[in-house]
């Protein structure tokens, strides 16, 4: 199927085509025809499947530009909020529109002469809000409202942030809703502010022929001596490491460039600046490890990640889903490994009864155990920031706990 085939006019295909972009993906494919013809849509697919041209060429096409503001994106993150400007920006290059980006951190004045003559306005709940307490932004004439990585912004806690601005919308709007799950405060808004909504689904996981996923049973003191054991062994491109904490991402990144290991570290108590740095510097190849916390598994336009590594898991069982999905994307295969220590088995148990996956153990490799120093100047061997052992330590035993051959 082609773009012209879903009725899209020509000055966005021609942009499209700039991008090497000539197929719709399943999310696009479902999703635009609903909300060119107006209907209120929930679409669900997974992270990397095109969810942002899913809403944002069919509301592109929709525009009246130098009509006052009639389209508003909401997004948990600046820098989804700041990547989602630039991509409408793309898609819609040969078109005359204004679009602005509001969020926090940044002064108030420059959004406000942006929002005064912005056709779409994308931008973050709390600065929104700020703006609309303020009478900073008028949002009578909202055709069009979008809540991207819905999900995330019930993680968040922006709920109820997203219902007061609901509210000052014309009921006559059109509700788009993107994620990749629909948790029961989003069924909330669903019900209170949608009209017979369509839902538009695709692929909510990576396939399974795609993605290889292994995990290793290893001592926590251990895991940072196999981490730089299996980043030299792998054939990889660039790879995207997880951990669960800031001050682990922090830690890990210094012990691996102290192992002449180049790698960058990202977690949201960054300044922005320094984040979108990052990424950039990331996205062209100038780094090709990249720490982070899980602030890089949502929404974020991070491409071509050839491995993901788990150095621990987070507490909520959807994170592996979002951390695994930034691999094998775009019908390119990926690589994801888990390194599972005590701590780590019950949240895995979890995540595996939850999600039907296939998860193979691989066997302990000899490796060279390294130091890991902390923070506070002792050392450790590869546990979380927060539990150490200092001075000389101990190498300890390798995990006796075993899962048996694999996860289906």
């Amino acid at each position: 199927m082609k773009f012209e085939d879903l009725q899209v006019n020509n000055e966005l295909i021609k942009a499209l085509k700039d991008q090497n972009i000539t197929e719709p993906t399943q999310i696009q494919e479902k999703a635009i025809p609903l909300v060119l013809s107006g209907k209120d849509v929930i679409g669900m697919s997974m992270t990397g499947s095109g969810k942002t041209a899913a809403f944002g060429i069919p509301l592109l096409q929709n525009l009246e530009p130098g009509k006052g503001l009639q389209v508003l994106v909401m997004a948990p993150t600046r820098e989804l909020a700041n990547q989602i400007s630039q991509e409408i920006s793309k898609f819609g290059k040969y078109m005359k529109f204004n679009i602005t980006t509001v969020f926090g951190g940044v002064g108030f004045e420059p959004q406000i002469r942006g929002m005064a003559k912005a056709d779409i306005v994308v931008g973050t709940p709390g600065r929104l809000l700020d703006h609309l307490r303020s009478r900073n932004i008028d949002l009578s004439k909202i055709r069009c409202f979008v809540l991207d990585e819905a999900d995330k912004m019930v993680e968040m806690g922006f709920i109820e942030d997203v219902s007061k601005i609901l509210d000052a919308t014309p009921k006559t709007r059109q509700v788009l809703l993107f994620g990749a799950t629909i948790s029961n405060e989003i069924e909330r808004l669903k019900k209170n502010y949608m009209k017979d909504p369509q839902v538009a689904r695709a692929e909510t996981r990576v396939e399974e022929d795609l993605l290889e996923q292994y995990y290793y049973n290893i001592d926590h003191r251990e895991k940072f001596s196999l981490l730089v054991h299996l980043l030299k062994k792998e054939e990889t491109g660039r790879v995207l490491i997880f951990c669960s904490a800031r001050s682990t991402v922090e830690l890990v990144g210094k012990n691996l460039r102290k192992q002449g290991i180049k790698s960058d570290c990202l977690h949201g108590k960054m300044p922005q600046n320094k984040r979108l740095h990052i990424i950039d510097r990331f996205n062209h190849g100038n780094t090709k490890i990249l720490v982070a916390s899980s602030v890089a598994a949502r929404g974020l336009d991070i491409k071509d990640i050839t491995h993901v590594f788990n150095y621990d898991l987070s507490q909520d069982p959807q994170e592996y889903i979002h951390r695994i999905g930034r691999t094998a994307r775009a019908g390119e295969t990926g690589k994801a490994i888990t390194l599972l220590s005590d701590r780590d088995h019950e949240t895995f148990s979890v995540i595996l009864s939850k999600y039907s996956m296939k998860v193979d153990v691989l066997p302990t490799e000899n490796f060279q155990k390294l130091r890991f120093e902390t923070d506070r100047g002792g050392n450790s061997f590869g546990g979380r920031g927060g539990n150490r052992f200092g001075g000389r330590g101990s190498w300890g035993r390798q995990s006796k706990v075993d899962f048996g051959r694999g996860f289906r």
